[in-house]
């Protein structure tokens, strides 16, 4: 059985209520894991900044030697990301609970956790922002 591409819809959110626009993401399977669902992001965010090579990354997880600003991230010397690194940073940081997915109203808590992919299905990655004092 063959599978075919399909997309899904990935809003971001900090739990301070700031929502990002949904954006799609492009070609996945009908049924992909959590790891697999982090890395095709994240291999997406890099493609897109390495080809436009935008003032700032505005990614899942900070790239190395980059500053954390109000746009996104700025890199200290512009340069190429891996999309690899890039997504072990973004694993590690979902193994720490550095941030939360949700796909439809469930949490998913695994990474080994399958999920079906469909494009009204919304996946929503919850950045936790430490309390202040906290």
């Amino acid at each position: 059985m063959t599978q075919v591409p399909t997309s899904l819809q990935i809003c971001d959110m900090t739990t301070l209520g700031a929502a990002q626009p949904l954006w799609v993401l492009d070609g996945l399977t009908e049924h992909t894991t959590v790891r697999e669902l982090i890395c095709c992001r994240v291999y997406q965010e890099v493609q897109d900044y390495n080809t436009h090579k935008p003032e700032y990354f505005c990614g899942l997880v900070r790239p190395t030697e980059a500053e954390q600003t109000l746009n996104g991230y700025r890199l200290a010397t512009p340069r190429q990301l891996d999309w690899e690194q890039q997504a072990e940073l973004a694993i590690a940081a979902f193994l720490a609970n550095g941030f939360l997915i949700l796909v439809g109203d469930r949490q998913v808590t695994e990474l080994d956790e399958e999920i079906a992919v469909s494009p009204e299905q919304t996946v929503t990655f919850l950045r936790l922002v430490p309390l202040v004092g906290g």
